[in-house]
């Protein structure tokens, strides 16, 4: 069986404030286009098929066509819903839909009910598991601890036991939406930690042939059975290095793996620059950088005039603008965002505690900072889950 692996399209997105519509519906025809001439069997898509809960009509309009075409190829989609979406918006209608062969899987009490196609070698079983949440699902899971992997782990649980009831030699594949340790995060993922962890082993999914995860937006290999496809386009510049692509995932009679990237279209290159205003509009070296969406961090020790307009001139693709002024790390000029970057929540609050007092937090006191950071994100997702 053929498997076309996307995830992540984050239909409604703006790339600084440029509209990626255009690019995302160019997607969805490529998309289309690959399942007729590649033979594919199934598509899966693992989450984050919108960008926030309640999407801007012309990201509704857009998956409602994507929707319809996916149907009309007669090629069967299994779809969960992402950290991104609304999940109870997203499986609006999800019965009828699936008698047009495109499966929404929302719900997290149906993890371990599969949706079932069939190959000339027998039955393959599709196991959608939709963002969990810990903390609004591990009643659910009959879990103690709000964890990523303990809910996942509760999940996958089930996932096998239904396997072990089907016919031997039946395949499995799991769509799973999470941080799975090993994996590289950018700057376009929102933070999903939990009691001060992310990620999760890969060996969560021990017990079936492949599992297409979404969440992280480059594509990657964590083992040969466990794979994220990555965006299809890209959200940040921390993307620049990225290769967009989806998996195209052969499964044969005996469950083994192989894999080939299919390449997606991206409207435009994108580049990070560095150094002076000086040195960017007279390098020479940087003759290709001029078509690309360009983020350009300045080094100047005194921000210039006019900074946007002159590096326009030459980069009129240019769509951020960091200043970044070369000092030593001690110096007091240093910028507090400079100071922060890369810092967690968790780290940031800490640190303050130790420059009020002189001292940072006990254990007792890092734990309670934790339960504060959990139960804010975990009332934030409940909203979004009520709009």
């Amino acid at each position: 069986m053929r498997l076309l692996h996307t995830s992540d399209w984050h239909l409604g997105r703006a790339f600084h404030r440029v509209s990626m519509l255009g690019a995302q519906a160019e997607f969805i025809g490529h998309l289309v286009a690959t399942v007729r001439e590649r033979g594919v069997d199934a598509v899966v898509v693992s989450g984050d098929v919108y960008d926030r809960a309640v999407p801007p009509l012309a990201a509704v309009e857009l998956f409602d066509d994507a929707l319809h075409r996916l149907a009309d190829l007669g090629v069967p989609t299994v779809m969960i819903s992402g950290n991104h979406d609304s999940a109870r918006r997203l499986g609006v209608g999800a019965g009828l839909i699936g008698r047009a062969g495109v499966h929404l899987r929302t719900e997290p009490a149906a993890c371990g009910t599969p949706v079932v196609l069939t190959d000339a070698y027998g039955d393959v079983a599709f196991y959608g598991l939709p963002y969990l949440e810990p903390a609004l699902v591990k009643g659910e899971f009959g879990v103690e601890k709000a964890g990523h992997e303990t809910v996942l782990a509760a999940a996958m649980d089930r996932v096998r036991a239904d396997l072990a009831t089907r016919a031997p030699g039946t395949r499995s594949v799991v769509l799973a939406h999470a941080f799975v340790t090993g994996g590289e995060a950018s700057d376009s993922e929102r933070d999903i930690t939990v009691g001060g962890v992310a990620a999760v082993p890969a060996g969560v999914f021990d017990g079936v042939d492949y599992t297409a995860l979404g969440h992280l937006h480059g594509s990657q290999t964590i083992t040969e059975r466990v794979r994220y496809s990555g965006s299809p386009l890209p959200y940040s510049f921390s993307e620049a290095d990225h290769r967009k692509s989806m998996w195209l995932v052969d499964l044969d009679a005996e469950g083994a793996v192989t894999a080939e990237r299919v390449d997606c279209p991206v409207p435009r290159a994108l580049a990070r620059i560095r150094g002076t205003l000086e040195e960017l509009l007279a390098d020479p070296r940087l003759v290709r950088q001029e078509e690309a969406w360009v983020e350009a961090t300045l080094t100047d020790p005194v921000r210039p005039a006019e900074p946007m307009a002159r590096l326009s001139e030459r980069f009129p693709h240019t769509l951020s603008l960091v200043f970044d002024p070369e000092r030593a790390p001690d110096d007091p000029d240093v910028s507090y965002a400079r100071r922060l970057a890369g810092r967690s929540d968790q780290e940031i609050a800490e640190d303050f505690v130790a420059h009020v007092r002189g001292a940072g937090p006990d254990e007792r006191e890092q734990a309670v900072l934790r339960e504060a950071f959990d139960t804010v994100r975990a009332d934030e997702a409940v909203r979004e889950v009520a709009r």
